[in-house]
């Protein structure tokens, strides 16, 4: 009766897993007219082809402008996939581009493959 309950509860558990994404390194740096981004953020907003769509990984910049996204609750990295590009509204605004703060008006987007993604580099102009 005792085992039965250990494995029946260690079977729910590993069922709660596969609710939980695969997270792959994705890094970069954020200019505007070539001059670091700071004081803001950065997030990722699934495409509508990505296989999880569940979380808006983002990072907040760095004072030179580089981020390194995370996916909360999970921690560093984003799951593979296309992911539209956006910066917080304060910070799209600061920089005279309100586009940047929204996903269906960013131009920019990246595709994170299943090894990651380092060295990314945007600017804002």
């Amino acid at each position: 009766m005792i085992r039965l309950a250990i494995t029946s509860a260690a079977l729910a558990l590993l069922a709660g897993c596969g609710d939980r994404p695969t997270l792959v390194p994705a890094t970069g740096r954020i200019t505007h007219k070539g001059q670091p981004l700071t004081a803001g953020s950065v997030i990722f907003v699934p495409d509508s082809g990505n296989a999880w769509a569940k979380d808006n990984p983002s990072s907040l910049l760095q004072t030179d402008g580089s981020f390194t996204m995370k996916t909360f609750p999970y921690g560093d990295g984003v799951a593979p996939g296309k992911y539209k590009v956006t910066l917080d509204p304060a910070l799209a605004g600061r920089v005279r581009q309100p586009a940047l703060s929204k996903a269906d008006k960013t131009p920019w987007s990246v595709e994170i493959p299943g090894s990651g993604k380092t060295g990314i580099t945007l600017d804002a102009r």
